[in-house]
């Protein structure tokens, strides 16, 4: 199928990239001001504009389908040691907040629980990446 024919579940939501913007855009800013987690993130970007080009391509990829970003976010996280376990559920709780103050309630929801995906996956890569639970046998 022809990728300019694909919809993503946000055109339903009734996301749109101007959305993804706001959200984008607004929760960095928040996250930045975080007590926990400003320090961890302003240590490790260093031009913010193309860090939040780069995550409104991930979230309309995420959510419109667009095919937009092209990158790693395992590996790139995998990168900083500063990154752990604990940060996950302050991460989550900062964007389904924003998430909430800044979209309608259907894209909210859609965000929020891509957002919680995401988390399970990232938190538990790192985990198995650094050797701190095993990874899963081929033999299931």
């Amino acid at each position: 199928m022809d990728a300019r024919l694909r919809v993503g579940p946000g055109v339903a939501a009734g996301v749109d990239e101007a959305m993804i913007r706001t959200l984008v855009h607004t929760f960095y800013g928040r996250v930045r001001q975080d007590a926990v987690l400003g320090p961890i993130f302003n240590a490790a970007i260093h031009d913010w504009d193309e860090h939040l080009a780069k995550l409104c391509d991930f979230w309309s990829s995420v959510t419109l389908m667009t095919g937009r970003f092209k990158g790693s976010p395992m590996a790139a996280h995998a990168r900083n040691p500063q990154i752990r376990d604990e940060h996950f559920p302050i991460w989550l709780a900062l964007f389904e907040k924003t998430a909430r103050d800044v979209c309608p309630p259907k894209a909210a929801d859609l965000f929020v629980e891509r957002s919680r995906m995401i988390g399970r996956s990232l938190s538990l890569g790192l985990a198995v990446g650094r050797g701190e639970i095993p990874p899963l046998s081929a033999d299931l």
